[in-house]
């Protein structure tokens, strides 16, 4: 072998520009004309030569520089690429940076602007907080397969159908925002994930509903003029759900029209549209009594401060004996509509909140039918007043 350490500080200092001198071991020094120096080493390895920068003078020392040489000649003596294997390393230190929180939070950033109230609420990440991130968040995203998915997920997959349905999706979103960073991910990881998971044996119960012939005899009962009374009957009056009424606040209210602020709605990706609620008078009347009890403007306020909690009217109703909850309200409504009257699916839908046809449809029809509701929702305060059983007709 070539004598080593052919070079002292001194004439490395003082090479001249243009010329390139060897040290031994392959390693060798370039002087540029321009004044500037950098290592390069020369090794032959499978019988090819190859040829590897090591850095410029002005960074790495001569010691230094024979240190790394040494590495290499070392990997060749295996039988490995120093370079390849410098390339392989990079990769390696590259996929530590990126783990799957700091992407997670990086794709979150990205779609703020597509989810109501840019994500506020924390409904986009809790999936991932609550059931990913604490096994998987430490993992380099382009390391994480179908297994490891599988894992994390399996223990929710058949009791928590729909979070781990959420929590699999945001997975997805994770992995192709990685791959539009330039990551080498496993684009199809959750796929296959589903497929080792198999199809989930969860099924899906609603929220148990008072039949919509039996609303009546209940709304009427609601005569004690409380909180919660009251409270229950605007809920069933409007069939909205019990956030926004919970919150409903007197500015909301212009003459008999409630706007519901666009960020209170679920269901809705643009937060930036409210939805009007059409008021009939006997909602109008629950609304003046319910006022004596405002605080801030509030409409029901709680005992000690801020609104009636959600549980409020659920635990009225479990207290009567009742297997119906506060929401199912909404379908003894949507019942009553298909059942009792020849309202239109469209009509009775936009009751709801719910958004009505395709992209292109929801374009051109720029009307939330509020007259029409408002004759539909006088005739669901009717019925719930005076039990009325005959077919209600709304295009009278």
């Amino acid at each position: 072998m070539p004598s080593l350490h052919k070079l002292t500080v001194k004439e490395v200092q003082s090479a001249k520009p243009g010329t390139k001198v060897s040290d031994g071991g392959g390693l060798w020094l370039h002087k540029r004309k321009d004044g500037g120096a950098q290592w390069f080493q020369r090794v032959t390895v499978h019988g090819r030569r190859r040829e590897m920068g090591l850095g410029s003078v002005s960074d790495v020392t001569l010691k230094e520089a024979r240190e790394h040489a040494e590495a290499n000649r070392a990997l060749v003596r295996k039988g490995i690429d120093p370079i390849k294997e410098r390339e392989r390393l990079a990769r390696e230190a590259a996929r530590n940076i990126h783990l799957l929180k700091d992407i997670a939070e990086d794709a979150f950033e990205s779609r703020k602007a597509e989810l109501k109230g840019d994500g506020r609420a924390g409904r986009w990440m809790s999936p991932l907080e609550i059931h990913v991130l604490p096994k998987l968040g430490r993992v380099p995203v382009a390391d994480i397969d179908q297994r490891d998915i599988r894992d994390t997920l399996a223990p929710i997959w058949h009791t928590k159908a729909d979070t781990a349905k959420k929590a699999m999706n945001r997975l997805g979103i994770c992995l192709r925002h990685a791959a539009a960073l330039g990551l080498d991910v496993d684009l199809q990881a959750t796929e296959k994930a589903k497929a080792l998971l198999g199809k989930s044996r969860h099924k899906p119960t609603n929220l148990p509903a008072l039949h919509w012939t039996e609303v009546p005899a209940f709304y009427q009962s609601l005569d004690a003029g409380t909180v919660t009374h009251l409270a229950l009957r605007l809920l069933i009056l409007t069939a909205v759900r019990s956030k926004p009424l919970r919150f409903l606040h007197e500015d909301q209210i212009e003459g008999d029209v409630w706007t519901i602020p666009g960020e209170a709605m679920k269901g809705r990706k643009d937060a930036t549209i409210d939805f009007r609620v059409p008021l009939s008078q006997e909602a109008m009347s629950v609304i003046q009594e319910a006022t004596k009890f405002k605080r801030d403007g509030f409409i029901f306020p709680s005992v000690r401060k801020g609104v009636i909690s959600d549980a409020t009217m659920s635990r009225y109703m479990e207290r009567q004996k009742m297997n119906a909850r506060p929401h199912g309200f909404r379908s003894s409504f949507r019942t009553w509509c298909a059942e009792a009257t020849d309202a239109p699916k469209e009509l009775a839908e936009t009751c709801l909140g719910h958004v009505v046809g395709n992209q292109v449809e929801r374009a051109y029809r720029r009307t939330d039918l509020l007259e029409k509701r408002r004759v539909l929702m006088e005739r669901w305060a009717s019925y719930l007043t005076k039990n009325a059983g005959s077919l209600v007709r709304t295009n009278s």
